[in-house]
């Protein structure tokens, strides 16, 4: 896939931008660990692309949280792509935010924050956002835990997925639930190359429980599922 291809999905003036972010992250990557993705036209439709499928669907002028926003997919892809958006990209590793600090300076991007810390720890950014998306960042039941506690009550949490996505729901189905939130919309997309992708719309219809987020150890050593009745 090349930069031409993604036209459909942004305007013509800003592939100046993608091909700048695409020689960007190529060179870093170099120096650090960023994407396991470096040759150009699989930078284009496989995290370029990709990114900006679910793009269309979020409201003018809407606050958007990326979690864990690593290279910046899809945060810095929403923020080329989107001027009227404002985003806030968290992300816990201190060489990535430097990464994203810079390519907010290099591509000139007026509408982006960089918050180098854990969603967690994001206590008083509780329920502030219209969207909160993540990418590439843990299974969906402690992703839900990571991510819906900031979002505001009628907002979506944008979780993208692989091929397994809609398993993946099944097993958070509980966690979803109980912080607030349902699955609204699943846009099943295919790549090119035959890549399967999901793209949950999750709606935050009542408020999060004031005990959640927990820290992450808890997360993981009780993930947030329904307990079987013991016989």
């Amino acid at each position: 896939m090349e930069l031409n291809d993604l036209i459909p999905l942004c305007s013509q003036d800003k592939l100046e931008l993608f091909a700048e972010y695409a020689k960007q992250l190529q060179a870093w990557n170099e120096k650090i660990n960023l994407t396991a993705i470096t040759q150009m036209d699989e930078i284009v439709e496989k995290h370029f692309y990709d990114c900006l499928l679910p793009l269309q669907k979020i409201p003018q002028n809407s606050h958007v949280c990326d979690v864990g926003s690593g290279a910046g997919f899809p945060g810095l892809v929403f923020a080329i792509a989107r001027d009227d958006l404002k985003l806030t990209l968290v992300e816990p590793t201190q060489k990535r935010c430097v990464f994203l600090q810079e390519m907010i300076k290099v591509l000139n991007l007026k509408n982006v924050v960089v918050k180098n810390q854990r969603a967690e720890d994001l206590k008083e950014e509780k329920e502030s956002f219209d969207v909160v998306t993540a990418r590439a960042v843990a299974n969906l039941t402690i992703l839900s835990e990571l991510c819906i506690p900031l979002l505001k009550q009628g907002g979506y949490f944008l979780a993208m997925k692989g091929a397994n996505g809609l398993e993946e729901v099944e097993q958070a189905q509980f966690a979803i639930q109980t912080l607030g939130c349902r699955l609204e919309t699943d846009d099943a997309i295919t790549l090119q190359n035959g890549d399967g992708r999901h793209n949950l719309w999750i709606k935050k219809v009542r408020p999060t429980p004031p005990q959640y987020p927990r820290n992450y150890a808890q997360m993981k050593k009780k993930p947030l599922e329904r307990k079987e009745h013991k016989k």
